[in-house]
């Protein structure tokens, strides 16, 4: 989502490279730019005004040290300003059991499906959730809750005979605390626009069941307008904390960075898929990492973390490290990083990638290589050698391909266990030694389960 403002800003800083000090002149293209990016971003113009002023007066005047080019220096100042920008300090939910969240928003803001994901979420953290049904208008909302619970194994509490919401959320408190429900979240009602009668069916919900957190979701892609519909909510009913949704699309970003600066209420949580797993706690410092195409290695070893079986990556390094890496393998690489989120999700923590486009044909080629292998035999998958022209063949016609794209695969297959046995000689030791010592003597950092 924020694919282009990283783009823009890194264009903006280049060019600052070859100059000895910062100053006023040589920085007024730069920040001219920067400006103009978050502008395009659709970042309220009172805070790009505000973050711009902000920057020069830390950047202006300043020595640029040795070590470090005139670009890394500014891009470090505005780093630290995008992560005051962002929210500093914790975005954690109120620390207590049982807990009650509130969800707030518009229509068609994402509560429903952010109930379950904030529910799986926290079920991590060892909490048991209780999804009670509050939107007694919208065509099905019931239903989409209660299936939610159902595929996830969480508790589920609804009247389809009652519009007495504030009746309905005090039932199912009671309800779901009896069955041991530690985390209760409230879905509750969403209109077009914001108007009296949401309103008040809100203050009286409040009163009925004092939640811990009332979260206001809402579309990212709703840009500047989300920051007035956040103002309003929070000074009619009182928020907590926001969640954005939607931030995988190709909106442009603003709402992430003008919400805290406006609002005065911490970022908690994003969505940035559409699987229930895709959801995350809001890290200011790793979100103002990406905008600067740093990369958010820590989110990614923490997915890897979570998703990696680290038997299963270690033995895989070591079939890699033999020069033994076969289809199966393969297949089960593939299963992982899916399991992971998308492949551009992926690549956009990686540092320096955030500019390489990872979209709908990448992901598709990756599709096409995965029923390949399938459409191999156990055996064929694990002794990749017997495959003549006539398995070949076969394989081609059962997933679709051609026969150059079987070959093709069985080739790169091939050069890698060959690439893999180069680096076992003396050869592959000294390159592996140059590599370490470009990268200042660490490496790439290991993440598990990662080919």
């Amino acid at each position: 989502m924020l694919e282009s403002l990283t783009e823009k800003m890194n264009k903006a800083l280049r060019s600052l490279r070859g100059v000895d000090k910062l100053t006023e002149d040589n920085m007024a293209d730069a920040l001219k730019e920067v400006r103009a990016a978050l502008l395009s971003a659709d970042v309220h113009f009172k805070v790009a005004k505000s973050f711009i002023n902000d920057v020069k007066e830390k950047c202006v005047g300043q020595e640029v040290l040795k070590t470090v080019s005139p670009g890394q220096q500014v891009v470090k100042i505005i780093n630290d300003e995008l992560v005051k920008l962002l929210g500093e300090g914790t975005t954690d939910l109120v620390d207590k059991k049982p807990l009650k969240l509130m969800l707030v928003g518009l229509q068609g803001a994402g509560k429903t499906t952010a109930a379950a994901k904030l529910s799986k979420l926290l079920s991590k953290n060892n909490f048991v959730p209780g999804l009670v049904a509050c939107d007694v208008y919208r065509p099905a909302a019931i239903d989409q809750l209660e299936i939610l619970a159902k595929q996830n194994d969480f508790k589920f509490y609804g009247d389809r005979g009652s519009q007495n919401v504030p009746s309905i959320a005090k039932k199912g408190l009671q309800t779901l605390s009896k069955e041991n429900a530690d985390l209760i979240i409230f879905d509750t009602a969403g209109r077009l626009q914001i108007d009296e009668k949401l309103i008040d069916e809100l203050k009286k919900l409040k009163s009925t069941v004092q939640p811990d957190e009332i979260l206001l979701v809402a579309d990212s892609a709703m840009g500047q307008e989300a920051v007035n519909v956040a103002k309003e909510f929070n000074e009619s009913v009182g928020l907590t904390g926001l969640v954005l949704t939607k931030m995988d699309g190709d909106a442009r970003g603003g709402a992430a960075l003008s919400m805290k600066s406006i609002t005065q209420l911490p970022i908690k949580f994003i969505g940035t898929g559409e699987k229930v797993d895709d959801f995350e706690v809001f890290h200011p410092d790793r979100i103002a990492s990406r905008i600067l195409g740093m990369g958010d290695v820590v989110s990614l070893v923490e997915k890897a973390q979570e998703n990696i079986d680290e038997e299963e990556a270690e033995e895989m390094a070591e079939k890699l490290r033999k020069a033994n890496f076969n289809f199966e393998d393969m297949l089960k690489q593939f299963r992982q990083v899916k399991k992971m989120g998308s492949l551009g999700s992926v690549m956009g923590m990686l540092p320096g990638m955030a500019n390489v486009e990872i979209g709908d044909k990448e992901n598709k080629q990756m599709d096409r290589t995965e029923a390949i292998i399938l459409s191999m035999t156990p055996k064929e998958r694990q002794n990749p050698a017997i495959l003549n022209g006539r398995r070949r063949m076969r394989i081609a016609n059962g997933s679709g391909v051609q026969i150059k794209d079987v070959n093709q695969l069985i080739k790169q297959q091939t050069q890698m266990n060959k690439m893999m046995k180069k680096m076992q000689g003396a050869k592959g030791r000294k390159m592996m030694k140059q590599l370490q010592a470009q990268q200042g003597g660490g490496g790439m950092p290991k993440l598990p389960g990662m080919g």
